[in-house]
């Protein structure tokens, strides 16, 4: 319990953490980099006496994190960042835990979804969390948010309302300092800064080499074409698949779509990317010309309207329409609506199929949200092991310099991303050379030719 909240308030069923504890052990014999630095957090206890306020997706992996995190001594509290990504079983596993709070269920509308991020930030009492760690950036532009209140929120099970906290109460002190974990959520926050409103450091844990590489590129790929894959039932080869964006996830996606013999096509508006996209052999043009030759659309882009009204109206019937993007944006669900006559809702599962006048169908997966973790379970332990890894380092270390660091949002430091790698390389068995001495010493001068 934390602020007096009990384990089972906010969650849809206390009834399900047998089942959640077991998927979480499972996954945890995955992800070898978060058990050696529990145990050695154990010991060290970097966040010892600390609150860590976190908004993340509620699967097995992120349950690992948060128990890493209470063996490092922290309390958590923790909100979901998506509400269709929720797993119920997981958030009742970890509602369970001494010194966790958590505030998650799937489904939940929007309202709910920032009510539960609000009482994530203000579980722990007046001083709210030292240590932040976001997905996707609503946890920490919900802190910032000037003014308003937060509506009064009634628990699930019955019971009295907690109270609204009144304008200007939140925050009565801002954290020490976070992370954040995605390409969109980092894009937010400079603009945070830019604008001058991000008052606390942040860690741009997304933009290491080793998570780019991992997380963004095999991570995102797999787990996409997975969703894609559960909620639509096609057989990709010999299809037409269209790739919006050709950044390190899109490179993924396309090159595990291509490797089930679909014929993939890039879009993009950066000429250097599309430029690597010609030359790994893929076809290059606009979302206008592709519209009318895709069988299956996938965006990744982290902007907004990029698939709109006008490109579903040229689409051949049957189309589908996924999104890889953090949020609901990519695609113009609201434009497909008005163009639809007639909408019908799980023709399979996590898909929805929309009529045209003319009485083509078109369908659009995950309502639209990130659909690897909607339709499917997300990226594989292996993937997440070294991603939280990289987060969970970067928070011991913030926690030790975040009074330092000025208010705007830093890199990795290099050696915790060498370090996780190394970690993962030891554990998977692997092993590396050493620069010699007479190495480092050519690498240092210039003096040294050829």
């Amino acid at each position: 319990m934390i602020g007096g909240f009990s384990p089972d308030e906010y969650i849809a069923d206390p009834g399900l953490a047998e089942v959640g504890d077991r998927r979480i052990q499972y996954s945890e014999r995955s992800m070898p980099l978060l058990t050696a630095l529990a145990r050695r957090f154990s010991v060290e206890r970097p966040f010892d006496g600390m609150a860590v306020a976190a908004c993340l997706h509620v699967t097995p992996e992120t349950a690992v994190l948060v128990r890493l995190l209470r063996a490092a001594g922290a309390r958590v509290t923790l909100a979901a960042s998506n509400p269709l990504s929720t797993q119920d079983d997981i958030a009742a596993a970890l509602a369970a835990t001494d010194g966790v709070a958590v505030f998650a269920r799937a489904g939940v509308d929007r309202r709910t979804y920032y009510e539960h991020i609000a009482l994530a930030l203000g579980a722990d009492g007046a001083q709210g969390p030292d240590l932040v760690i976001d997905d996707g950036g609503d946890l920490v532009s919900t802190l910032l948010a000037p003014g308003g209140t937060t509506p009064p929120v009634t628990p699930p099970h019955g019971g009295t309302a907690r109270p609204p906290i009144p304008p200007g109460a939140r925050p009565p002190k801002f954290p020490l300092g976070g992370c954040e974990g995605t390409t969109t959520g980092v894009l937010r926050l400079r603009r945070m800064a830019a604008e001058g409103a991000l008052a606390f450091p942040m860690i741009a844990a997304s933009d290491t080499p080793a998570k780019r590489l991992v997380d963004n590129t095999h991570g995102t790929g797999q787990s996409v074409i997975d969703g894609l894959l559960r909620a639509s039932g096609v057989l990709l080869a010999g299809k037409t698949v269209v790739v919006a964006g050709f950044g390190t996830c899109g490179v993924g996606i396309a090159e595990c779509a291509r490797g089930l013999g679909a014929r993939v096509l890039i879009t993009e508006v950066d000429p250097v990317r599309a430029l690597d996209a010609v030359l790994r052999g893929f076809g290059v043009l606009t979302l206008a010309d592709a519209a009318p030759l895709g069988e299956v659309f996938i965006t990744a882009t982290g902007s907004a309207e990029v698939i709109t009204g006008e490109h579903m109206a040229a689409m051949r019937d049957g189309a589908i329409l996924a999104n890889a993007g953090h949020f609901d944006v990519e695609i113009d669900v609201r434009g497909l609506h008005d163009l639809a006559v007639a909408v019908h809702p799980d023709v399979r599962p996590h898909t929805d199929a929309f009529e045209l006048p003319d009485g083509r169908r078109l369908l659009l997966l995950a309502e639209g949200r990130v659909v690897n973790l909607v339709a499917a379970d997300g990226h594989p332990p292996e993937v997440m092991d070294l991603a939280f890894g990289i987060e969970a380092l970067a928070l011991a270390w913030l926690a030790g310099n975040a009074e330092k660091l000025a208010p705007d949002v830093h890199p990795v430091p290099p050696d915790i991303d060498a370090e996780a790698a190394r970690l993962v390389l030891a554990a998977l068995g692997a092993e590396i050379d050493s620069l010699t001495a007479a190495q480092r010493a050519y690498l240092a001068s210039w003096r040294l030719g050829s």
